[in-house]
């Protein structure tokens, strides 16, 4: 005889196996687990924001996140953000479908007249017009803006610190759609791989310009200098340079300037420098 057997006289036999305490630990467990099965509209994080373009006078809009839509749920060690919602790197980038300019959102506008002539001589001239996501952009979708401000950056000479932080957000990029990839598919080991390729070269030229930015640039990408030589220090341990890391870190950790947030993540960045030095040196010097 179950312990609730007697509940069938009062039609509630739906009952009897109901569960007498609940674990705290297993209904957060379920909690979390419903949680996560919430399908986020992405498009509905998003608006349309309306540009005109300084190259053509195109009047469009490009998709734009809503403000305070998405949470941080980490940081990773370069200081990019990952948040529970969606992607936003995917639409930072701001692109004139007439013509081909683009750029960050932050830094539309504001062209010389020769940065306006160089890129209607070297961009527009040429450009064949793209069709983008309607609701969304698609990693696929960002990864072509992103490869068009670069381009625009390059012809109209900017600074080097405007070029270095485009490459390390279209390394973000690709990261995020690492991240996104899906492991059942038969072509995942092979697309990962080849993200994971990519988004290294894209932080080494992303240190490459943040370097030359650090010696000509009084402020690059509206962070202060120690916060620069953390960035650096942190590009310079994922793609394995660690001698600039560690000249970076240990700069960081001496300085009488620094504050003592930063200078805790560089002690943090000196304890993985550690660890990554054992794992690789020593591989190194086996294949050897």
């Amino acid at each position: 005889m179950g312990f609730l057997d007697g509940l069938k006289k009062f039609g509630l036999s739906a009952l009897e196996n109901e569960e007498l305490y609940e674990d705290p630990k297993k209904k957060a467990e379920e909690q979390q687990q419903k949680k996560n099965a919430v399908v986020i509209d992405e498009a509905s994080l998003l608006f349309d924001k309306k540009y005109t373009c300084p190259i053509c006078d195109y009047d469009f809009s490009a998709k734009t996140l809503r403000t305070g839509k998405v949470r941080m749920k980490r940081q990773d060690i370069d200081l990019r953000p990952v948040y529970e919602e969606m992607d936003p790197v995917k639409y930072e980038v701001v692109t004139c479908p007439e013509c081909g300019y683009s750029i960050l959102a932050k830094n539309f506008g504001n062209l010389t007249k020769f940065q306006i002539d160089e890129v209607k001589s070297k961009i527009s001239a040429n450009y064949r017009k793209q069709t983008f996501g309607t609701n969304t952009y698609s990693y696929e979708d960002a990864r072509a803006r992103y490869e068009l401000a670069i381009a625009t950056a390059i012809v109209k000479k900017a600074k080097n610190s405007e070029k270095a932080y485009l490459c390390l957000k279209m390394a973000w990029l690709v990261r995020g759609e690492t991240e996104h990839l899906d492991p059942e598919a038969p072509d995942y080991a092979e697309k990962k791989k080849a993200n994971e390729a990519e988004e290294k070269d894209l932080l080494r030229k992303a240190l490459d310009g943040f370097t030359l930015a650090r010696q000509s640039e009084s402020q690059i990408a509206g962070m202060d200098e120690t916060t620069t030589d953390y960035l650096m220090a942190a590009i310079a341990l994922e793609i394995d340079d660690f001698d600039l890391a560690s000249r970076m870190i240990s700069g960081i950790i001496g300085s009488r300037t620094a504050n003592p947030r930063i200078k805790d993540k560089a002690h943090d960045l000196k304890d993985m420098l550690a660890e990554k030095k054992k794992r690789v040196v020593p591989a190194a010097s086996t294949s050897e």
